[in-house]
């Protein structure tokens, strides 16, 4: 005989774990309507998440799952509202070894980089432990920090320049983690790390080769005279380009370097002209600081043309499915059919823009 409880009694469970679950929906819904996002705009997106919900107990979803699910909604709405408030501030997320200590020149790299980012008004977003973490936020400083933490029996509290900050997150996964820190970060800054941050790097490639993630300037920042980026390029093109299991191209979506100037140029650089990309229906729009001329707009179309999969590439004004962004509604654009796989390509097509 089971000593499983009888199946009316798991359902009734999984509807009560679900009608918690509807509640915090229900709530979330009503501080949006009292904020600054039109309800009309996302009534039906939340009814989406309601009818999955409604959904799980129907599946006989397990406790375990369903404490799965509560957990990753609950994470994800507070650091979303952690983070809304920053949004129209430029943010580099910063990877790097935990372990790392101060005397190391790695260390002192990450201090100076995060101090000129914010010299230049953008927040440094990092783990928030110590080692290059604490670094980046040493040098950026408690006003200019935002963290996303990772709670582990062992090595990640909270450092002292960013803890018991409103700007910091404390998270229980790490894929919630990441997307986070994907997800809100206008560039990216890797120093030399383990398993975690040559993780949190390969991923970001990732989405970027794949246009999961609008394109972001990449820049491995290794110490004076280091090596260990440099080993890791070796291994990337010996292997990775060498089998052909990446292209030429996708070499151009980030940047080596053991100058922190050169690192602090290369994001900056990025934003010169480019301002924004997005998706409207079958085309591209690269929203840009200022129109380019008739002769960079002609040497774009000779130039870039294997990226597209029709007609040509266009100087124009917002489109009107860009209505919902009338801060945006001043920028010129580029508008064209991309093929969608030439990620490398367009990043160099950026670059183009952006040197004039």
């Amino acid at each position: 005989m089971s000593d499983s409880p009888p199946e009316d009694q798991q359902i009734s469970k999984a509807e009560q774990a679900v009608s918690k679950l509807d509640e915090t929906l229900s709530a979330s819904a009503g501080k949006v309507a009292n904020g600054k996002v039109d309800p009309s705009r996302i009534v039906d997106l939340i009814d989406q998440i309601k009818e999955s919900a409604d959904k799980l107990a129907v599946d006989h979803t397990s406790r375990g799952d369903l404490k799965i699910i509560s957990r990753t909604l609950r994470e994800l709405r507070y650091a979303f509202k952690v983070f809304t408030p920053y949004r129209s501030r430029r943010k580099v997320t910063v990877f790097g070894s935990a372990r790392t200590r101060p005397e190391a020149a790695t260390f002192q790299q990450a201090v100076e980089f995060g101090r000129a980012m914010a010299a230049h008004h953008w927040l440094v977003v990092t783990g928030a432990a110590s080692g290059i973490m604490e670094a980046g936020h040493i040098g950026a400083g408690r006003e200019n920090s935002m963290g996303l933490n990772i709670m582990l029996p062992f090595e990640q509290y909270a450092n002292p320049v960013i803890a018991g900050d409103t700007k910091l997150v404390h998270m229980k996964y790490f894929f919630t983690r990441k997307l986070m820190f994907v997800k809100e970060c206008d560039a990216v800054c890797l120093l030399p790390g383990g398993f975690g941050t040559l993780d949190e790097g390969l991923e970001v490639l990732t989405l970027l080769q794949t246009g999961k993630r609008d394109l972001v300037p990449v820049v491995f920042l290794d110490a004076p005279g280091g090596v260990f980026w440099t080993e890791f390029q070796q291994y990337v093109e010996r292997r990775l380009l060498g089998d052909g299991m990446i292209s030429p191209d996708d070499l151009s979506l980030y940047k080596l370097t053991d100058n922190v100037e050169a690192a602090v140029a290369e994001i900056l650089q990025f934003f010169k002209v480019y301002q924004s990309m997005r998706y409207v229906k079958n085309k591209l729009v690269l929203r840009l600081k200022q129109k380019p001329s008739d002769e960079l707009l002609a040497s774009i179309n000779a130039n870039f043309a294997d990226i597209l999969t029709s007609g040509a590439f266009t100087a124009e004004g917002p489109l009107s499915e860009e209505k919902d962004e009338p801060d945006l509604a001043n920028l010129p654009r580029l508008v064209f059919r991309f093929n969608r796989r030439s990620l490398g390509r367009l990043r160099q097509l950026i670059d183009v823009i952006n040197k004039g």
